[in-house]
């Protein structure tokens, strides 16, 4: 279908290109008024009927009420969607337009807005509400007159919560011609599970014009259906033929009766006002929800009495002809155009009219019209409703903001108050014609879960049995499978919101040969150590990858001679052996002091030496001990130094003979250029990946690849040289070298690839679950753990400088000795100080004292002679002066 896809894409390509190298220029001749829309449409459907009549009126209504005269042009499909494209660009080649308006899906108007180089600001507006899953661009002029549909997927979720449904299966049909609509899928997948239902299967239907028999290939589908355990079926979107034969053939196997539920989403429900009687019948106890729109105001009732007359007059095989949201939006769709339009000419010529249609902001008959990211902004109110009788029943109302509701006003107010939603929703006539809600599962799952056990496939011949271990206990006959892989797989299962039963299966074969089983549904999944490729992509689908992983090479280990001639420094480190110098200058430099202070006592100056002696003569008795002790001081102070060295030298005569026996080693050099070039043998584990990837893109010869069978062999064949490399996967590569740490180890570049993955069949709705379980246990670090605990990655280094850093000391042991050490030379070095400080002193104090006594001697001596002469001249002048010898006397 992909295959049949793309080439229908090439083809009108092809063709819309050919046709715009040969169109007139008609579009650049005239005035320089555009009045002209575009409209695609395939009036052979209801829908396209609705929009031609509702674009009619609203062109009469803009001259009515403006007197702008506007044109509508319409290209009619006449069934025919997959020439909505090329229609599109045939139209905007050959008139001169101011937009397109019609039934294109987004990516059929983004093709038409890149193939028209004539005038790429031409908006083109949507109309259909199908699922989009490409983000609409500023750079494409491409309007949606929709809401985004996740609003549509959180309404069916919420559906399914409120009745307590816990598994669903959904169907659609793919009305696009470029893609298919599995984005639709992905939304409501991701919808279901923040609810906590299990999107139990899916089922696509081809567009109807494609189908030669319809009713063969929809009772073959509702068989499929009909095999599976829920009860609840989802119709996102069909056309309104395949809906009708739809329910007729489900009506006719007994699918609308008890215990069955159906649900079809907006682009369904809308059209229930439009459908004849006997569609209404076979969708008995349908219930369904479609956009809500006012139709009590006045521009709705003069719209619908005008629609009604018209379509009438130009439908009459028609039963009904009230109008659905989808005219409201054709309609809303030309006023906004001609708006657009008229403020361009009359307002603002600088913005084009693209510019001017975003900026729109007025009520129109289906709501607001706003846009935002090129869609409609308005947040869209669903009326539910029950299919019963010739008509339905409303039962509430739902908006994203709300939820439920049983009145409108709610939804009207800004007010965002807590609303409850039991027994909001009204009571539902079923397909069995009863109020009691269905269990939503088949009889056999009723009260249980699935009967039948999922297959797993597990391989039985891992050469890494870390990942996988297939092993038979013969004691209690039981076959044990274990390992990483398995233990991601159980801790995923238990993140599931639901309980899954499985059985896992020793598959005996390759790997690819797994896959393969998997594909052709022999095995509902497979689980293991399995590499996520590009080709095993294309049979089956993988989860996320729970482990990631690259190619790279394992080499052994050579020893290093760069370094031998300096091995006797090795066993210290580089601070052990400045410390040892350090201590020993130091404690040399202490028992110096000591010596000199012996040798040096009787050296120096002749007052020095004078006072020298008078000091030792007077200490002599007192200090004649201590002298005796002065000369074991300096050999006290040897003694922890001693012991320090006797350690140390006995330390480092072990630490060298062990690696003398066991030298450093470094990875052997290997460059895969060298290796490919001189036709060097390579070994591998035998995967085909990995054995691809060396031909095709590392480019070695097939006969220089060597498969090897165990762990055990790839150690023996690099040691021995019977290949120069090995390249595995990197988690095997670990295990491998965590086995022989000294041995081998990784090198080179690291090709990086995807990694290991769980294996499910194409459309398997499991594999989204299982990958949202494996991202939720990756962000909370559940996959590290269980990699830590199961794992023996290599906990041992492999670089020189690592495996020489280990085995090196440090100063570290030894370090109370050098503080033993430090402090008795330093405590020696005090009181040889503070003795030779004492020393100096003496001598100084000795000669001091020798002076002072010498000149108060000669003091006196001048001072006892001054009075003697003083005396003697006063007893010669007494004589002299008989007079003054009496007063003296």
């Amino acid at each position: 279908m992909d295959g049949f896809l793309a080439l229908s894409y090439s083809i009108l390509l092809l063709s819309v290109k050919f046709i715009s190298s040969n169109a007139g220029q008609v579009n650049k001749e005239g005035g320089n008024v555009i009045n002209t829309i575009g409209g695609v449409i395939d009036c052979n459907t209801r829908v396209g009927r609705e929009e031609k009549i509702a674009m009619d009126i609203a062109v009469q209504d803009v001259y009515s009420s403006t007197g702008h005269n506007l044109t509508t042009h319409i290209q009619d499909l006449s069934g025919k969607s997959v020439r909505a494209a090329s229609s599109a660009f045939h139209l905007s080649q050959n008139r001169k337009l101011l937009a397109i308006v019609g039934s294109l899906t987004w990516q059929q108007a983004a093709l038409v807005s890149e193939m028209n180089e004539k005038d790429n600001e031409l908006p083109v507006i949507s109309l259909i509400t199908a699922i989009s899953p490409i983000i609409p661009e500023e750079k494409l002029p491409v309007i949606s007159m929709y809401q985004d549909t996740s609003f549509e997927m959180n309404c069916i979720s919420s559906i399914i919560s409120y009745f307590k449904w816990t598994k669903v299966i959904a169907l659609y049909e793919d009305r696009s011609s470029y893609s298919n609509d599995l984005g639709i899928i992905t939304l409501l997948s991701n919808s279901l599970r923040v609810s906590g239902v299990e999107l139990e299967h899916y089922s696509m239907f081809p567009a109807f014009s494609f189908l030669t028999d319809p009713n063969t290939t929809i009772q073959r589908e509702l068989n499929i259906l009909r095999s599976k355990q829920s009860r609840v079926f989802v119709l996102l979107q069909s056309s309104l033929t395949l809906t009708t034969l739809l329910f007729e053939k489900a009506k006719e196997m007994g699918m609308m009766g008890k215990g069955y539920v159906w649900i079809t989403a907006d682009g369904i429900t809308s059209l229930l006002d439009s459908v004849d009687s006997s569609v209404v019948t076979s969708m008995q106890g349908v219930i369904g929800f479609k956009t809500y729109f006012s139709v009590t105001t006045a521009p709705f009732r003069k719209f619908e009495v005008k629609f009604r007359r018209k379509f009438r007059a130009e439908y009459p095989e028609e039963d009904s002809s009230r109008p659905s949201v989808f005219a409201l939006r054709a309609y809303d769709a030309i006023q906004t155009i001609a708006k657009s339009a008229k403020m361009l000419q009359e307002k603002n010529y600088s913005k084009t009219l693209i510019q001017h249609i975003l900026s729109s902001d007025f009520d129109g008959l289906s709501g607001r019209i706003q846009f935002k990211n090129y869609k409609l902004s308005e947040v869209p109110v669903f009326q539910i409703v029950n299919i019963v009788g010739k008509s339905y029943r409303e039962l509430g109302f739902w908006s994203s903001k709300f939820g439920f509701t049983n009145s409108l006003i709610k939804h009207n107010s800004e007010e965002n108050t807590s609303i409850s939603t039991e027994e909001v929703l009204g009571p539902v006539y079923w397909p069995d014609g009863r109020t009691l809600v269905p269990h939503g599962l088949s009889e056999t799952g009723i009260g249980e879960e699935r009967r039948t056990q999922l297959r797993i496939a597990v391989p039985a011949t891992s050469m890494f049995n870390q990942f996988v271990k297939v092993s038979h206990d013969e004691n209690q006959n039981v076959t044990l499978i274990t390992g990483f892989s398995i233990n991601v797989f159980e801790a995923v299962v238990k993140c599931l919101q639901y309980p899954l039963l499985y059985d896992m299966v020793p598959f005996h074969g390759s790997y690819d040969d797994m896959v393969t089983a998997v594909s052709e549904k022999i095995y509902d999944a497979a689980v293991g150590d399995i590499v996520i490729t590009a080709n095993r992509h294309q049979l089956i689908e993988f989860s996320q990858p729970y482990v990631q992983s690259g190619l790279v090479t394992v080499v052994v280990m050579k020893s290093d001679k760069s370094h031998q001639s300096l091995m006797f420094l090795r066993p210290f480190t580089k601070k052990m052996w400045i410390l040892m110098a350090a201590m020993t200058v130091y404690t040399g430099f202490v028992v110096w002091v000591i010596e000199h202070e012996k040798n040096e006592e009787f050296r120096g100056s002749p007052a020095r030496q004078m006072g020298t002696i008078l000091w030792f003569s007077f200490s002599t008795i007192v200090f004649s001990q201590r002298e005796s002790l002065r000369s074991q001081w300096s050999r006290l102070l040897l003694l922890p130094w001693f012991f320090l060295i006797l350690i140390v030298t006995s330390t480092y005569t072990a630490n060298l003979t062990s690696m003398l026996q066991a030298p450093p080693s470094t990875p052997s050099e290997i460059d895969i250029t060298l290796l490919r070039n001189t036709n060097a043998a390579i070994g591998y584990d035998g995967n085909s990946f990995t054995l691809w990837y060396l031909e095709k893109v590392l480019s070695f010869k097939a006969e220089n690849i060597k498969r090897i069978a165990s762990i055990d062999d790839f150690e023996n064949s690099l040691s021995s040289g019977l290949i120069r490399a090995a390249f595995l996967f990197t988690p095997h590569a670990k295990i491998l070298v965590a086995k022989y740490c000294k041995g081998l180890t990784m090198t080179g570049p690291t090709y990086n690839l995807s990694g290991f993955g769980f294996v499910f069949p194409r459309g398997s709705p499991l594999a989204l679950n299982i990958s949202e379980a494996i991202i939720y246990l990756t962000q909370n670090g559940e996959l590290q753990k269980l990699e830590e605990e199961t794992l023996p990655f290599p906990k041992c280094s492999t670089s020189t400088s690592d495996a020489t850093g280990s085995q090196s000391l440090g100063p570290g042991p030894f370090s109370i000795l050098f503080k033993i050490a430090f402090s008795g030379s330093t405590i020696a070095l005090l009181v040889a100080v503070f003795r030779l400080l004492g020393k100096r002193w003496r001598e100084v104090t000795l000669i001091l004292s020798m002076l002072m006594d010498r000149g108060l001697w000669m003091w006196l001596a001048a001072l006892f002679t001054q009075k003697k002469n003083n005396y003697e001249l006063e007893l010669s002048m007494q004589s002299s002066n008989p007079a003054r010898r009496i007063n003296s006397t």
